[in-house]
């Protein structure tokens, strides 16, 4: 096996569609969401240059086939020096990102970027990038690759630390709606069945799916109208207040639609658009992205409603998993979603530098800590 690095996106074109064999259907790892949101999040954004750029091994076999890609880049531009990310972190909140790997070689392959990682951190010229750390985010903290690649360089002496990220929540799916039902608490059953009478069964309520190209404008301007009313009211910006952010949806959602991957609906109580879910699938799973509720119809639970709707949308359509993504809202485990860990970490070479920007970044991590513990306290007491 041999390793080598692509610095520009076009180096990468030619291996489009090796990168989503590896990704193993997860969207958020596919070669159409991590390239075009490095167009919208990478070095020229908006007109202002950041001093980003690509930095992705990649580990081919002894047949020359790709079984192997680090999708990652490097910030230059910041007090912790030169940080390789992983494309697709920061605003979008991509989860189940990791090191792509062909199944059953992610010990090698792992092993292989790590002797990547150590050769090029002790290079001094600027092709090869020498990096001050790497931070890795959106990751599920079970993930193998990742696991050995952190196992490969903590036994090259690096320093690791890990702490636990946010939980993305997931449901498995069974075969059947009443299936489906039958697993949560009475009470939720009984409420459940009693919105199917009340808002469904009788035709006010009903479920709109987007199916062809020439739709998909008109319900991205209704996802982001309503996601926006609802975040002001709660006193928030909103997602799509960043331009980026809401410029990247709207490029990557029809090549989704393309690939078969999109999951977008709307639901119309009485004839209005109340509440409007994004999702994506891949794998047998169905990842509940991002959604909007109209905040004048809450009297009428339109979140609970087309969590319903999409839910049993998924469960006839035969999907294994519905996937709510990243957040301890309450709801998830109302839904019976179970909690799956991510894993945050940062590796820091032992170059003296290195360190130092690491043991300031720990006790500024530590503050903000302490800080906040203070005003959750004094919360409490006023309370």
């Amino acid at each position: 096996m041999r390793v080598f690095c692509l610095f520009e996106i076009e180096e990468l074109e030619p291996y489009a569609a090796d990168w989503d064999r590896l990704s193993r259907s997860v969207p958020f790892r596919s070669w159409t969401w991590l390239s075009t949101w490095w167009r919208h999040y990478g070095p020229q954004r908006h007109g202002v240059q950041h001093a980003w750029r690509l930095f992705v091994p990649c580990v081919f076999d002894h047949t020359d086939r790709l079984i192997g890609i680090a999708p990652w880049y490097v910030d230059s531009g910041g007090p912790q020096g030169r940080v390789l990310r992983m494309l697709g972190s920061g605003e979008i909140c991509s989860d189940y990102l990791s090191v792509l790997c062909q199944p059953g070689t992610e010990y090698a392959v792992t092993q292989l970027l790590c002797e990547c990682l150590v050769r090029d951190e002790r290079v001094e010229t600027y092709d090869t990038l020498p990096w001050d750390l790497l931070e890795l985010s959106g990751c599920d903290a079970e993930d193998v690759a990742i696991g050995h690649l952190l196992q490969h360089l903590d036994e090259r002496g690096y320093t690791i630390h890990r702490r636990v990220g946010p939980n993305c929540w997931r449901v498995e799916l069974p075969d059947s709606w009443d299936a489906y039902l039958a697993s949560l608490s009475k009470s939720h059953r009984s409420q459940l069945r009693r919105l199917q009478r009340k808002m469904f069964d009788n035709g006010r309520t009903v479920l709109h799916s987007v199916e062809r190209a020439e739709e998909l404008p008109r319900a991205i301007d209704l996802l982001v109208e309503l996601h926006q009313r609802r975040r002001r009211v709660l006193g928030e910006p909103g997602c799509f207040a960043s331009a980026p952010f809401e410029a990247f949806h709207r490029e990557v959602m029809p090549k989704i639609l393309l690939a078969g991957q999109l999951h977008f609906h709307w639901l119309e109580l009485d004839g209005k658009p109340v509440a409007v879910e994004y999702g994506l699938a891949g794998g047998g799973v169905v990842y509940a992205y991002q959604s909007g509720i109209d905040p004048e119809a809450m009297d009428r639970q339109p979140g609970r409603l087309i969590i319903m709707a999409t839910l049993k949308k998924a469960i006839e359509e035969g999907y294994r998993a519905f996937d709510f993504l990243r957040g301890d809202e309450p709801y998830k485990p109302h839904f019976r979603a179970q909690p799956r860990p991510s894993l945050e970490a940062r590796v820091v070479p032992n170059r003296p530098a290195a360190q130092l920007r690491h043991h300031l970044w720990l006790a500024g991590s530590h503050v903000k800590h302490w800080f906040k513990s203070g005003l959750r306290l004094a919360g409490a007491r006023e309370g």
